[in-house]
């Protein structure tokens, strides 16, 4: 049987995250791909944490620590660096979370967009600022729960769609990725190595801590958002064409992904109706899109 994920292991054993922890199976496979020639620019986040203490470095590649709005512009940097000393190849990667990335990193995204910078930033989605005590993003669902967005005062709004807004600067790829379909995942990790110029992927990680989850759930809640259309996989390519990835043959109802998460408990079921009808609006605008 051929392998469709390599089998090298660049990440190191040790980390901090939680148990199930769906940013660290990101990573790990992101690594796969990139190899070690590779460098990372990582804001304040729970991977600025995960990573261990210096000397020690789970990521095992060279690590640059920077400010919660700077990873875009660092990685920029880098790469410009890199550039000129003729180093060409190495894989200049800014990895943030949603809040670094949505919110308080924005300006610099779009600033590396617009330029199209020749690095690839990877947002790894567990829907709020979690390693701050499990605060509301942009990136946080109509719904949920959060520390900030209590239950007689859930999240209410939609997510941001950041897949529209930096393929809005026509950037060469632009996609979505779940760990809950790696094969998927890992094609793209290699088509964003390959690809020249600014490269966004958006993976979905869901996080047992703060979705009050099991962690055994992990994987089952990454598919289960692919599987009732809350979270489409697709790529953008210079931002204009649209391609289906995971096409989900038959659309399971949105209380199923809701059941193994205590963030949405809360919900009546006129509001989880609202949320379904929501869902299959959004779902039906790009499918249009889609090629």
């Amino acid at each position: 049987m051929r392998l469709t994920i390599p089998e090298q292991e660049i990440m190191k054993p040790g980390h901090l995250a939680c148990q199930g922890c769906g940013a660290t199976m990101a990573m790990r496979y992101a690594l796969k791909v990139f190899d070690r020639d590779t460098v990372l620019t990582i804001p304040a986040c729970c991977w600025a944490v995960i990573d261990g203490p210096f000397p020690y470095t789970a990521v095992n590649v060279p690590l640059f620590h920077t400010a919660f709005e700077t990873a875009a512009i660092m990685a920029s940097g880098i790469k410009a660096g890199f550039d000129a000393l003729g180093k060409t190849s190495t894989n200049v990667v800014a990895w943030a979370g949603d809040g670094g990335t949505f919110d308080i990193g924005m300006a610099a995204i779009s600033g590396a967009a617009e330029r199209n910078d020749d690095i690839t930033y990877i947002v790894y989605d567990n829907e709020a600022y979690m390693n701050t005590g499990i605060q509301r993003s942009s990136a946080t669902p109509h719904g949920a729960w959060t520390t900030t967005t209590p239950v007689k005062h859930y999240k209410r709004g939609p997510k941001k769609n950041m897949v529209e807004i930096i393929a809005a600067h026509r950037v060469p790829y632009t996609t979505t990725a779940s760990i809950g379909y790696p094969e998927d995942f890992i094609k793209k990790l290699t088509k964003a190595k390959e690809t020249r110029g600014f490269k966004l992927i958006h993976v979905l990680a869901p996080c047992p801590t703060g979705w009050k989850a099991e962690p055994k759930y992990t994987v089952k809640l990454a598919k289960l958002a692919v599987q009732t259309n809350i979270f489409p996989i697709y790529e953008v390519e210079d931002g204009i064409r649209y391609i289906q990835n995971i096409k989900v043959k038959q659309r399971k109802p949105i209380t199923e992904y809701f059941k193994y998460q205590g963030r949405f408990k809360h919900l009546k079921d006129d509001e989880v109706e609202f949320i379904q009808k929501k869902i299959d609006e959004d779902y039906e605008i790009l499918l249009k899109k889609l090629s």
